[in-house]
């Protein structure tokens, strides 16, 4: 059986993974509005699980090298996208690739906005009700403290950026989940789609960039640990000027500009013309 055909066992090539991404654009355009915010408000708690993952594996890291601590915590974080690929939701920094449905002519410009806007809002309510649940259960108090310790420490560095770098971490993030999104589109099984995910979200994680899924949960739960003990650091409008907006415009960057539109360019191209 030839490579790449779609009864065989072999990954997808390239240009064929260009085509399964816009064919997949098309069908998630296309779902009702409930369906798309419900399935949101999963992939909002599934990024939110995967960083709940990652602050109690970075908790007590200080005795580790640097860079081991942060590959580990990568690794546990990697858990949010993989269910988010795996169990089935919408996550909002992925779908920036939906773009290439649109670029194609397959798919409406309003479409492609009421997707992002769905789906982004469906996120921010997912993970903002994780993190609040986590906060219920007494997930700060976890080692003495310490696993709250970690997450205020990782909320008040997302928060230290200026508006550029913020955006800059945001792009750089975005471009390589985009790529572990890319990547699971080649899977011929479950086992591909999590090899294919791990390596460049553990990159993401431990190299400090920006995802602004992520910060829903990480910013939010903070807060709530800072409101408990009665010494509030940051309101909410600066959780959204100093984070949120500059990392989720960069967020747009990397997705949709740098994988999106440059695997469009390189493989897509000629058909729309045609």
């Amino acid at each position: 059986m030839p490579l790449g055909t779609p009864n065989g066992f072999d990954a997808l090539p390239p240009p064929e993974m260009a085509e399964h991404a816009e064919r997949v654009g098309v069908k998630k355009a296309a779902l009702p509005w409930d369906t798309t915010l419900m399935l949101a408000v999963l992939g909002g708690a599934f990024i939110a699980l995967g960083g709940v993952f990652a602050v109690v594996a970075s908790t007590g890291s200080a005795a580790l090298p640097f860079g081991v601590a942060r590959v580990l915590t990568g690794v546990a974080f990697s858990l949010g996208l993989v269910l988010v690929v795996v169990g089935g939701a919408e996550l909002f920094t992925g779908n920036n690739l939906i773009v290439m449905a649109w670029v194609s002519g397959k798919i409406r410009l309003s479409q492609l906005l009421r997707n992002w806007a769905l789906v982004y809002l469906g996120n921010l309510v997912g993970a903002v009700a994780t993190a609040g649940l986590c906060f219920v259960a007494g997930l700060h108090q976890l080692g003495q403290g310490a696993v709250g310790e970690a997450a205020l420490a990782s909320a008040h560095g997302k928060l230290g950026y200026g508006f550029l770098q913020a955006f800059a971490l945001g792009v750089l993030a975005n471009v390589l989940v985009c790529l572990a999104v890319w990547l699971s589109f080649s899977a011929r099984s479950t086992t591909d789609r999590i090899l294919a995910v791990v390596p460049p979200v553990a990159a993401f994680v431990a190299a400090g960039f920006e995802h602004s899924v992520a910060n829903m949960f990480f910013l939010p739960f903070a807060m709530a640990i800072e409101a408990a003990r009665g010494a509030p650091t940051f309101s909410v409008g600066q959780l959204w000027l100093a984070n949120l907006i500059p990392v989720t415009l960069g967020n747009l960057v990397g997705g949709s500009g740098l994988v999106g539109l440059v695997y469009w360019r390189i493989y897509l191209r000629r058909a729309r013309a045609a």
